[in-house]
């Protein structure tokens, strides 16, 4: 059992070592994404709740022209409706990809506009998904941190008992007192770490894509077919004589130095239903406030009105319980079909209730402050970590744990089954285990000579 300790310990303080920079950046950037509705209320009030300097009211759809106007590179994707005192958001898009939010007041009149990609919420997401650089690479190493800091957890857990570090000593050192609150302070935060780290790994690059990808390849315990395949709208509302004409596009040439031009379709239809008209028929189906609608992009495109419970966009989540995606046909506007909360499969409600839970909205305050209480005491955990290493570390020396001799099969077993739960962390495990065999075979090469 000496072995098994021993092993558990080593791993324990190089796991720590190495990730606590990212984990710190992870926690932080977490705890300002906590709050980014609140600061968003505070920051943007004159776009969310303001009103522009014009008296004479419009219609919403005078109003998304006067938008497109305003910035001729970009077409509008989607129209967010709030509930008040929040105005209506539009999304604009160019052929870059690049996104403007454009808000209109109570008279549908433009009071302002943002850069998507400076917004107080997405400055957090980016920060805590990717560092700020993206790609592939980053990607796994947030989640290859996340997946480590539940190894921590479980393997300070196994130690704190094994030892039963909570007990306290009659002679206390600094040393010995650090890591006493270290064990009992890890004890009481494991479960609901653990529970915040798993309800985010659906935003991961692996282990995330691998969910989505089952979600979306088995509805019934998923994504329902209905929502990955949305009906079509009839498209003999076109006449037959037009009906076969090319798609209008717009092409923006690219000045970023990288590649020729990128094409962006600007779909328009002088027979489809205006967005003013189609909020009337979204109000006939009691589709009350907040709802978002995406705007259809091809002749057999339809309009896509969706409430939901994790949509990043501050005034638009609401209870996982009342999300809904409904279909209208864009001639007619009438209601397709539609599919809700219940429709979805076992991974599917997952994703509709852990996102927010980790987010800290699904039930208001309370999830934000217990989130908020998890995280400072996260980042307490590290710092006596750190704390009672230094105590204990001797000067010039890196004082690891001492490398155990004898193969522990317990821990190959626990390590495995991490592994097998989590891809990435069992693929990392190679590399780790190779280190120890090199390491090992150096040591012996100096001890032989």
């Amino acid at each position: 059992m000496k072995n098994l300790y021993n092993r558990f310990w080593r791993w324990h303080f190089f796991a720590g070592l190495f990730i606590t920079p990212l984990l710190l950046t992870l926690t932080i950037s977490g705890i300002g994404y906590l709050f980014y509705t609140d600061v968003e209320n505070k920051l943007y009030s004159d776009a969310f709740f303001g009103d522009s300097k014009e008296t004479t009211s419009i219609t919403i759809d005078e109003g998304i022209e006067q938008a497109k106007a305003k910035f001729s590179d970009y077409t509008v994707s989607k129209v967010i409706v709030l509930n008040e005192p929040y105005n209506t958001r539009l999304t604009l898009t160019n052929s870059e990809g690049e996104q403007k939010y454009v808000f209109l007041d109570d008279n549908y009149q433009v009071v302002d506009s943002q850069d998507a990609n400076y917004t107080f919420s997405n400055i957090m997401r980016n920060l805590h998904s990717s560092l700020f650089i993206g790609g592939t690479f980053v990607n796994y190493l947030v989640e290859l941190a996340a997946c480590w800091a539940i190894f921590l957890l479980l393997s300070g857990l196994y130690m704190t008992f094994r030892k039963k570090i909570w007990k306290k000593a009659q002679t206390e050192t600094s040393r010995i007192r650090s890591r006493r609150w270290h064990s009992i302070l890890g004890v009481i935060i494991t479960i609901p770490m653990i529970a915040i780290i798993f309800t985010g790994l659906p935003w991961s690059a692996f282990m995330g894509n691998f969910i989505y990808t089952a979600a979306q390849q088995n509805p019934s315990i998923g994504i329902p077919e209905l929502q990955q395949n949305p009906p079509t709208s009839d498209i003999n509302e076109i006449p037959w004589a037009t009906r076969k004409n090319e798609t209008p596009t717009s092409t923006t040439q690219d000045h970023s130095g990288h590649g020729g031009a990128h094409g962006v379709v600007d779909y328009s239809n002088e027979y489809a239903m205006s967005v003013g008209d189609l909020m009337k028929h979204v109000e006939s189906e009691n589709i009350s406030k907040p709802y978002s609608i995406i705007l259809p992009s091809s002749e057999e495109g339809v309009f896509t009105v969706a409430k939901g419970s994790n949509t990043g966009i501050t005034g638009l989540d609401v209870n996982p319980n009342e999300e809904i995606t409904n279909y209208f046909d864009q001639y007619t506007g009438s209601l397709i079909s539609s599919v809700g909360y219940d429709e979805y499969g076992i991974l599917g409600k997952w994703f509709t209730w852990g996102i927010p839970l980790h987010e800290g909205h699904l039930f208001g305050w309370p999830n934000k402050i217990i989130n908020l209480l998890i995280c400072l005491a996260f980042l307490y955990l590290i710092y006596l970590g750190f704390k009672t290493w230094l105590l204990r570390r001797q000067k010039g020396m890196i004082s690891a744990p001492p490398m155990p001799k004898e193969i522990s099969i317990p821990f190959c077993i626990f390590m495995i089954l991490l592994g097998i739960i989590m891809p990435l962390f069992g693929i990392s495990l190679i590399l780790v285990v190779i280190i120890e065999i090199f390491v090992l075979i150096i040591k012996k090469n100096k001890t032989a000579i």
